[in-house]
């Protein structure tokens, strides 16, 4: 097989991974009406679940991605794909909050190991010229993903129960543990301009991470992060609920809506984000950054006026939701490629786990929870206000979409770090390609 079939398999591949990864995150989301009236729960304990997968899967996500800047990338994501998709019919088999709880944290152990190690591999296969598109096409896996859960999972829910939904996705899963061991791992470094293997076994344990942390560009990007994962967590996780609330969607309609605003519109931003990323690459050093933060200033009224839609003005909503979240997903594919932009090959598997350790901790961990607590809070101050003693749905379908209100917010102060992160890139790549050039004349 020639190397460019190689990295044709490798990445198509990789692609479907990363889609049954997002399609098992998105799973809950989908169910989350249907398990919280089964089991009594508020919107609060609904929450706390995204945000306790989001921790185990950032605090694992550090040591995995330094083993994928030094173990087998292939076998690593082998083995993630296969645990994560054990787990996910481990939920299925769920008889309360707490063994749900506990399923989701084994679903989150296993899907750490996907975005490091894949984004190491494509690192390694793809030139700089090409990266932008072939992280495009790994990242489809994303809106794919949560269209296909969101589609069919709130349709397999409403006719055979919530359950199944879990089951059903654990098959093709197992399936891609065994096809991921075909991949071909690539020599590190191997599609750079210039080839080089810069070596750190003689450092210290701390020695990788402080490197990447000296680069002033991965803290705006890792602050960016933050702030876009809160936004990301928030909306997918608690959207089928707002729609079938506010606007009184079932939960078949609520999720197919869900579908295509949140995930079939983002195949259109990250192609075509990829495209522009690469051509913006050329135009200027800080093309990449500039069309992110450009993206988000145009997604921010986007979302903000879709959330303003009266209750029933579903047609509002799917458009003005839409464009705004198709502007989302480019987002991925303009910072990604940026992140290999100004670290070098043999750090980019801890740079990935630093910046998804950004992302989680300190942005999805918090989006879940918080939208909870603030819907539930916005419900019970609707109740009091109309001198009523029982949180009725009614009362809730307010909380909630008062709670919305908190994502265009935090969308505007993304994008000015995205702005702020482009101002610093261009210097930290010539430093990058300095490095490279003293590591090859000392080798």
């Amino acid at each position: 097989m020639s190397i460019q079939k190689r990295a044709t398999y490798a990445l198509v591949i990789l692609f479907l991974i990363n889609t049954m990864n997002f399609f098992d995150r998105q799973i809950l989301a989908a169910v989350t009406e249907p398990i919280r009236k089964e089991w009594g729960l508020s919107d609060t304990a609904m929450g706390w679940l995204g945000t306790a997968f989001t921790l185990i899967y950032a605090f694992v996500g550090v040591p995995l991605g330094r083993w994928a800047d030094q173990g087998a990338r292939t076998k690593i994501l082998s083995l993630g794909v296969g645990v994560w998709s054990v787990f996910t019919a481990a939920s299925g088999m769920a008889w309360n909050y707490w063994t749900l709880f506990a399923a989701r944290m084994g679903v989150g152990i296993g899907e750490a190991s996907c975005s490091p190690a894949a984004n190491s591999l494509i690192g390694d296969m793809y030139p700089v010229n090409r990266r932008a598109r072939a992280i495009s096409i790994f990242m489809l896996g994303l809106p794919i993903g949560i269209f296909l859960s969101n589609y069919l999972s709130g349709r397999i829910a409403k006719a055979y129960g919530w359950k199944m939904t879990f089951f059903i996705a654990t098959i093709p899963g197992l399936l891609l543990a065994v096809l991921a061991l075909r991949i071909v791992e690539p020599e590190r470094g191997a599609a750079e301009e210039h080839k080089i293997e810069v070596n750190h076994s003689g450092q210290s344990f701390f020695y990788p991470y402080l490197r990447v942390l000296s680069i002033p560009t991965m803290w705006w990007i890792a602050i960016s992060g933050a702030l876009h994962n809160f936004n990301a967590y928030a909306v997918n996780a608690f959207t089928p609920a707002y729609l079938g609330r506010y606007h009184g969607l079932d939960l078949s309609e609520a999720n197919t809506v869900a579908a295509f605003t949140l995930g079939l519109v983002g195949v259109v931003g990250l192609l075509g984000g990829g495209i522009m990323a690469d051509w913006a690459r050329r135009w200027r050093p800080d093309g990449r950054m500039i069309i992110s933060a450009l993206a988000l200033l145009v997604s921010t009224p986007c979302v903000y006026l879709a959330i303003a839609q009266p209750k029933g003005a579903i047609r509002g909503f799917i458009a003005l939701m839409g464009v705004g979240w198709m502007l989302i997903y480019v987002y991925y594919v303009t910072v990604y490629p940026a992140v290999q932009d100004i670290v070098e090959p043999n750090l980019r598997g801890t740079a990935m786990a630093l910046y998804f350790f950004a992302m989680y901790v300190l942005g999805g961990a918090f989006g879940t929870s918080m939208l909870g607590m603030l819907s539930d809070y916005y419900a019970k101050s609707a109740m009091r206000a109309a001198g009523a003693s029982t949180l009725t749905e009614v009362f809730r379908a307010e909380g909630l979409h008062n709670a919305f209100y908190i994502v265009p917010l935090v969308s505007l102060v993304l994008a000015i770090v995205l702005f702020a992160g482009s101002r610093t890139i261009t210097k930290d790549m010539k430093k990058l390609q300095e490095f490279m050039r003293q590591s090859r004349a000392v080798a």
